[in-house]
């Protein structure tokens, strides 16, 4: 019987439901490798492509695997830390660029269309930003609760892969404040200039990150606590999205930092919760290559992108697309009758 994880009433309730999250299929797995290994090639001469052929096959639970629909998921939030002057557009912009989006107008609009991608739009109040987490949680259990199942309700169960992405001025100082929390060390090891911060700028992040970190202390060993305290209704979106692909089985191409520090809210869950999960990039914000070590995630590309809009993770669909198409065009040396090694 397949275990509905949302609508959760309660925390606790949603980590009972965790328990059930699938596995990888081993055997798929196996099959898929023992492909690579007898196609026209020297073994392991495309690299990580062979692995990713492999990884797809695990999740997908086939031996040859395909992507026949790809669905790129954005989610936009507001935020009310921004009342501590950490960013340097007006909040305005967050609701301009979904508009953008809807009407194709920006990057990730022709990054889905290059890669094959089919781009959906979530924006989740964004006349109501959450609250400053410098002065007080910036959401209850609550709320949470609701944005993490309208992230898990905006995936089509049809896709084969999802790539995640987000919107929202001030997120990139949430998602600071969500490593520093969940990781340790201090503001400035995760602080990033983000859309463009100043020296002035940064002095604010800084500040605030480590106001809200002194605040809720507490809740540093309660990840879904730590989420409550300073994320926005994106973060807990994207935590919904990858939760309800897992049980869908559906792969998971991760985008940037803020993307990136969203999901680490679900690793200290426990069942291996981002197992599914490809990094698509690291981005030039310097806390994201720190923060996709300390989640064990190698990323796929290195292109020094720091846009967001999930970006990143659609120049790596074609990647994973690539892997595919040799992973199952390709001859074997019996079919090609050419002699193997």
């Amino acid at each position: 019987m397949t275990v509905s994880l949302f609508p959760a009433a309660s925390f606790a309730e949603l980590r009972t439901h965790l328990v059930a999250l699938p596995a990888f299929d081993d055997d798929a797995a196996r099959a898929a490798r023992a492909r690579q290994d007898n196609l026209t090639k020297p073994p392991g001469s495309l690299g990580r492509l062979e692995d990713v052929a492999v990884f797809m096959a695990g999740w997908r639970g086939t031996a040859r695997p395909r992507i026949g629909k790809a669905q790129a998921l954005v989610f936009a939030g507001n935020h009310g830390v921004c009342a501590q002057g950490v960013n340097p557009y007006p909040q305005d912009v967050t609701a301009q660029m979904v508009a953008n989006f809807q009407h194709g107008g920006a990057a990730i609009n022709q990054l889905c269309r290059a890669s094959g991608a089919e781009l959906s739009v979530v924006a989740l109040e964004l006349e109501r930003p959450t609250r400053d987490f410098t002065q007080e949680p910036a959401m209850s259990e609550a709320e949470v609760l609701e944005a993490m199942a309208q992230g898990a309700a905006a995936l089509d169960r049809q896709a084969d892969i999802l790539l995640l992405g987000e919107m929202g001025i001030g997120n990139s100082t949430v998602a600071a404040a969500l490593a520093t929390a969940l990781f340790g060390g201090v503001a400035t090891d995760w602080a990033g200039p983000g859309t463009g911060a100043d020296i002035a700028g940064m002095n604010r992040k800084v500040a605030a990150i480590a106001a809200g970190v002194a605040r809720h202390a507490e809740k540093k060993r309660d990840p879904l606590a730590v989420l409550a305290a300073f994320g926005g209704r994106e973060q807990a979106a994207i935590c919904g999205a990858i939760l309800a692909a897992r049980m869908a089985r559906i792969p998971v191409l991760l985008d940037g930092f803020i993307c990136t520090a969203a999901a680490a809210v679900l690793a200290p869950l426990g069942m291996d919760a981002l197992a599914h999960c490809l990094a698509g990039h690291v981005s030039a914000e310097p806390g994201h290559r720190r923060l996709l070590a300390a989640l064990g995630k190698t990323p796929l590309l290195a292109l020094e992108m720091r846009l967001g809009e999930g970006s990143g993770a659609a120049v790596a669909l074609s990647v994973v697309r690539a892997a595919l198409e040799a992973h199952d065009g390709m001859a074997t040396f019996a079919e090609a009758g050419v002699s193997g090694a």
